[in-house]
């Protein structure tokens, strides 16, 4: 089988899953080499995944002409620079969320991905899992007759309490919208479509943070960005809903997100993971009822939408987690902030189409 060959930029906190199963689980992809600033971590996943070449700096990645995708792991803050260069050398790219920090940066990649004929793909992937894909296909068949509306909220006190190096969630480019809502939006644009506009409000509860996690225990992090922004978005097909994101409560459910129906109602499961359980309440019936999973990919299966995008080179077809979903996303995540700031309802003007449902595998890990 001929591989697509991938190097990856960026082998940090998220770095682990995809050498995993980029070089176990799927197939059809190649690590050939990988880069960091910390050249330790690059030495590290070299030695752990076998991986044949060690990049000193992102310029040689670029240049290695057996590279045909980039693998953009770096901060959210880096990933416009990075994914811009390697398109100017002429690579593919896939990156990590968001496709960028600002909406100008957005626009800027899509740009220049258009004129240089390059496919620009990025995460999240999870919609491509087992439990949303079945849950667009509940929405589709008519489990819940026509959709009313959604309720979605990302609950939580902040990463500063786990994660090892938290400071960046709380900079330029981070916050909880755009740290995790671009789950939560990837999820509702592919089981609703296209977002129409956004009423917002966002705010900064707090001005600092005092890290409680090893190794940074006791340091305070100054807040740049919103932490708790709440809005409602209108859908282009009517549906109407309210998506609220924090760092700043504390909360024993972080993930919510219910579909509301003509017929019945869709719980859905945390579109940060690939595979939870979903429940589907209708009319007929007095309480929910959990509902199976009718497709591949229930494990944490990070990578998938890179691997789909590599096949989908090879086979002249369209990428699912592709640029049109990333940029629609970040307009969106972006028009909460400047809903807020101008007290005034943002027109979302990107265009946007569901890409086509996945197909089952006769291997799982082939495409």
């Amino acid at each position: 089988m001929k591989t697509t060959k991938i190097a990856i930029i960026g082998i940090g906190a998220i770095s682990g899953i995809y050498l995993e199963n980029l070089t176990s689980l799927f197939q059809q992809v190649e690590i050939i080499g990988v880069c960091d600033l910390i050249v330790e971590r690059a030495q590290k996943a070299v030695a752990d995944y076998q991986i044949p070449k060690l990049y000193l700096t992102m310029e040689e990645a670029f240049a290695d002409e057996e590279v045909e995708i980039i693998l953009n792991l770096t901060r959210p803050y880096e990933h416009y620079a990075v994914t811009k260069a390697a398109l100017l050398a002429g690579k593919h790219v896939y990156s990590e969320k968001p496709l960028a920090a600002t909406l100008s940066e957005g626009e800027e990649l899509v740009a220049l991905a258009k004129a240089k004929q390059l496919a620009l793909g990025g995460a999240p992937d999870t919609f491509l899992g087992a439990a949303l894909q079945t849950c667009r296909k509940l929405i589709d068949d008519g489990f819940i007759g026509e959709v009313v509306g959604f309720h979605a909220a990302m609950l939580c006190r902040g990463h500063e309490s786990w994660h090892p190096d938290p400071a960046f969630y709380y900079q330029f480019g981070g916050g909880p919208m755009m740290d995790m809502g671009p789950y939560y939006l990837t999820a509702l644009t592919n089981l609703l479509g296209r977002v129409e506009s956004v009423m917002a409000v966002a705010k900064k509860t707090f001005a600092t943070r005092t890290i409680t996690s090893q190794p940074q225990q006791g340091q305070t992090i100054e807040v740049d960005v919103p932490t708790y922004l709440s809005g409602i978005l209108t859908f282009e097909n009517g549906v109407i809903g309210n998506l609220t994101t924090t760092f700043d409560v504390v909360s024993n459910q972080q993930a919510h997100l219910e579909i509301y129906g003509s017929k019945g109602s869709l719980r859905v499961p945390d579109p940060n993971f690939f595979g939870e359980k979903i429940y589907l309440l209708r009319s007929e019936t007095p309480e929910y009822k959990e509902i199976p999973l009718l497709f591949d990919y229930q494990e944490n299966s990070r990578g998938l939408g890179l691997a789909d995008m590599a096949q989908a080179l090879k086979e002249n077809r369209p990428i699912r987690a592709n640029v049109s979903q990333t940029f629609h996303v970040l307009e969106v995540m972006t028009a909460f902030v400047r809903s807020s700031e101008n007290e005034a309802k943002e027109v979302i003007t990107s265009s946007f189409e569901r890409a086509a449902p996945m197909k089952a595998a006769d291997v799982l890990g082939v495409l």
